[in-house]
C-alpha cells in the first residue's frame, strides 16, 4: 500500500468536482472498495472513459480495490444524463462480446490477475439484474425511492423540461437500476464509494440514499465525482473531425493516437498531462516551467504523447509514431519511410495532393513528375529544381530526371512519395 492520499492525489490534479462528506476520511480509515461504471456500447473505450479509468488507477496505486462495472443492464436502457435522446439498444451477444475486447483495454492499466488484497475485479450489472422480475424490483426497490426525490435530479429535470423528445419510464428508471448496482455491491464486496463523471452525481447519490433506506441509516456509502474534461476553448474533449479517439488499434491508429495529444493546445497541454499520466507533480512542474521557457519547441506536448501512446499501445508504437511524423515535419530517412505500413502512410499524408498511375507508367523520373502527373507543369521546371538540389524521391534526392523509377521503388508494393522544396509533397499510387 503506497502512502499517497486518494483524495489529496486527484485535487492537485485537478480531478475532483465534488466529494460527499465522510468520504476522505473512510479513505484513511482502511483499504476501501470503489466502482466505476463503464458504457458497453462499443467493443473499445475511447479517450473520453479514461479520466475514469485513470481515477482507478490511483484507486489501487493508492492501496484501494477497484471495481471496473460494465454496464450491461443499464446499456441496455440508456442514461439520460448529459444526453437529449435516447440511445440504441444492445443486445446480450453484443454485450458480452463488448466486455471482453474492454477488459483486455482495462488490464493494460489495471491490476485484476495478483495476489494483492487490491487487484481489481470486473463485473457486469446484467449478471444480477437479468433474472429479477418487473414485480420484485417495483417491491423491494422502487417502493424505497419516491418519485419526488427522483424528479429532482437534474438529468430528469432537463428531459422534462423539453430537451428533446422527453423521456420514457425506461430511462426514467436508470437511476434506480444504479442505485441497485451500488447496493448490490455494498452487500456483495463491501463497495462503500462509487466514482463517476460530475453529470453522474445524481444517480450515484440515488445508490448512496437507497443502501441506507434498504439496510439502515448508520450504513456508509460515499460519492466522489470528478469534473467533465472539456478543451480550453470549452468544447467537447475526445472528439475529432472523424470521431472518437478510440484505444483500441483497429479503430484508432497508434500514429493517429500520437499525433492528437501532440497537437492539444498549451492550455489544454498543462490541464492533461496531470489527468492522463501518472507523472509526479515534481516531473510536471518541470515540465510545464520548461515548456512556459521555450513554447514553440512543445515539450509538454511531446510527453503528453508519448506518456500516453506507451501506457496504451507499446513503446514501440510511439517510436513508429515519431518516426513517422519526422517523415513529415522532419528530416527522416527513406529506411524511416519504407518501415511505415500502409495504413500510417497514408494517415501521414492525407491530405497531400495524390496522383494515380498504371505500372506501365512507370519509367523516367521526369516523365512520371512532369507528365504522366502534374507535379511539375513543365519539364523545364522540373530539371530546375532537380539542379538546384530541390527534389525527392521517397526521402532521397533526385539528381538525375532520367532516373529510373521501378516497382523495385515502390513504398509497401504501391506508392512513391515526391518531394518538392521542404513542404511540398506528393503521392503517387501505382495501379
Amino acid at each position: 500500500m503506497q502512502n499517497k492520499d486518494f483524495v489529496e492525489e486527484l485535487e492537485w490534479r485537478g480531478m475532483i468536482h465534488t466529494i460527499m462528506p465522510g468520504a476522505k476520511e473512510q479513505l484513511q480509515k482502511e483499504m476501501t472498495t470503489a466502482y466505476l461504471g463503464i458504457d458497453p456500447t462499443a467493443d473499445s473505450l475511447h479517450i473520453g472513459h479514461l479520466v475514469g479509468v485513470m481515477i482507478l488507477k490511483h484507486f489501487q496505486l493508492c492501496g484501494h480495490r477497484p471495481i471496473a462495472l460494465i454496464g450491461g443492464a443499464t446499456g441496455m436502457i440508456g442514461d439520460p444524463s448529459g444526453k437529449s435522446q435516447e440511445r440504441n439498444l444492445l443486445d446480450e451477444a453484443t454485450l458480452r462480446h463488448n466486455q471482453e475486447a474492454i477488459k483486455r483495454q482495462l488490464a493494460k492499466l489495471l491490476d485484476f490477475d495478483s495476489e494483492a488484497g487490491n487487484r481489481a475485479l470486473l463485473v457486469n450489472n446484467y449478471d444480477w439484474t437479468k433474472d429479477i422480475t418487473f414485480l420484485d424490483f417495483a417491491r423491494e426497490i422502487g417502493k424505497l425511492i419516491t418519485v419526488n426525490y427522483m424528479m429532482a435530479k437534474d438529468s430528469v429535470k432537463k428531459r422534462f423540461n423539453g430537451e428533446g423528445d422527453g423521456m420514457s419510464f425506461t430511462e426514467f428508471t436508470y437511476q434506480l437500476l444504479q442505485g441497485y448496482d451500488f447496493l448490490h455491491l455494498y452487500k456483495e464486496y463491501g463497495c462503500k464509494v462509487q466514482l463517476g463523471g460530475a453529470d453522474q452525481w445524481g444517480n450515484i447519490t440515488t445508490g448512496t440514499e437507497l443502501i441506507r433506506r434498504k439496510l439502515g441509516s448508520e450504513q456508509e456509502a460515499f460519492a466522489i465525482t470528478c469534473p467533465l474534461i472539456t478543451k480550453a476553448d470549452g468544447t467537447k474533449f475526445g472528439k475529432t473531425e472523424s470521431g472518437n479517439v478510440w484505444l483500441d488499434p483497429r479503430y484508432t491508429s497508434p500514429y493517429k493516437f500520437y499525433q492528437f495529444w501532440l497537437n492539444v493546445s498549451d492550455d489544454d497541454a498543462k490541464r492533461y498531462i496531470k489527468i492522463f499520466t501518472l507523472l509526479d507533480r515534481q516531473i510536471i512542474e518541470q515540465l510545464i516551467a520548461e515548456h512556459d521557457a521555450a513554447p514553440h519547441l512543445r515539450a509538454l506536448q511531446k510527453r503528453l504523447a508519448e506518456e500516453l501512446t506507451c501506457m496504451i499501445h507499446s513503446k514501440e508504437d510511439w517510436q513508429r509514431a515519431v518516426e513517422a511524423s519526422a517523415i513529415l515535419f522532419g528530416g527522416a530517412t527513406s529506411e524511416a519511410l519504407r518501415r511505415l505500413d500502409e495504413q500510417t502512410l497514408l494517415q501521414v499524408f492525407e491530405g497531400v495532393p495524390q496522383f494515380r498511375i498504371s505500372a506501365d507508367e512507370l519509367g523516367a523520373f521526369i516523365d512520371i513528375a512532369a507528365e504522366r502527373t502534374s507535379i511539375f507543369p513543365s519539364k523545364g521546371e522540373c530539371r530546375k529544381m532537380i539542379q538546384g538540389g530541390g527534389v525527392s524521391l521517397n526521402k532521397e534526392k533526385v539528381t538525375d530526371p532520367m532516373q529510373s523509377v521501378g516497382r523495385e521503388d515502390l513504398i509497401a508494393g504501391k506508392y512513391l512519395l515526391v518531394q518538392r522544396g521542404k513542404k511540398n509533397y506528393y503521392l503517387v499510387t501505382v495501379e
